[in-house]
């Protein structure tokens, strides 16, 4: 079994960071891990944003976040657990992932609105 590669945080750039965090499945992966007390196990995300993702595309996800340093993933048995690398990243970029979860919770939190809006819209319009 392969061992995982992790960046050391002189290796981490702000360009890589915000690649990685480029795809929606991605930061919802991501903010998830961040907002997390433990770790989260591969297996946790196999549905993201009510949709549901094929293993495969997360194995892919999880690689990109793990290559731009914002991951550490162990294995334990036949799971994969990953935690984020907020604190050394803070470090190096201070306020820098803050910002990106607080601005993707934000964004979400509108989606949400604008959704349940179109929703009782189409309700209203069902029963005239």
């Amino acid at each position: 079994m392969r061992t995982f590669v992790h960046p050391s945080v002189t290796e981490i750039t702000v360009e890589g960071i915000l690649h990685a965090l480029a795809d929606p499945e991605r930061v919802s992966i991501y903010a998830s891990i961040v907002n997390s007390e433990c770790t989260q196990s591969c297996s946790s995300f196999l549905r993201v944003s009510e949709r549901a993702i094929p293993k495969s595309t997360l194995s892919q996800h999880f690689k990109a976040l793990r290559e731009a340093g914002l991951i550490r993933s162990e294995r334990k048995g036949v799971e994969v657990h990953n935690t984020s690398r907020c604190a050394e990243i803070e470090e190096r970029f201070p306020g820098l992932i803050r910002a990106i979860v607080n601005s993707h919770s934000i964004q979400l939190q509108e989606e949400r609105r604008r959704a349940a809006a179109r929703k009782r819209r189409r309700a209203g319009a069902v029963g005239s």
